[in-house]
């Protein structure tokens, strides 16, 4: 299960690494230390987080050149494996996004709930990428 920093987790909040640090200190968003004693957000903590929050989105910042335009960074919030097919859910701020993938692009991407993931939005197709 993937952790974040505290700038990490503001990145994909839409927010400054300031008001993570407030949330934390004040109970709103539960964090841990990592082994050098930093703070860390637990993936599925902030998938849970940004559910409840579904605040501004973040924008790509190493963006793969591509000819989509829409792009949301985002994190998986459920993915629902059947046997041949998929269901990602992403939470990109305000905005919930559901791409249905192949079982096998699931298991490629390793995508798992709290896993940072850029939503790609094509006419009716969602792609979904790794940073």
């Amino acid at each position: 299960m993937p952790s974040y920093s505290m700038g990490q987790a503001a990145r994909l909040l839409g927010v400054s690494a300031e008001t993570v640090r407030r949330w934390a200190d004040g109970g709103r968003l539960r964090v841990a230390r990592d082994g050098a004693g930093a703070r860390v957000v637990e993936g599925a903590d902030l998938a849970g987080f940004a559910v409840e929050r579904a605040g501004p989105h973040a924008v790509p910042e190493d963006d793969v050149p591509t000819s989509v335009r829409n792009a949301f960074v985002g994190i998986v919030t459920a993915v629902r494996v059947d046997d041949v097919a998929a269901q990602v859910e992403v939470q990109s701020g305000p905005h919930r996004l559901v791409s249905l993938v192949t079982r096998e692009a699931v298991e490629e991407l390793g995508l798992a709930v709290g896993v940072t993931v850029t939503a790609r939005v094509k006419s009716t197709s969602v792609h979904v990428d790794l940073p």
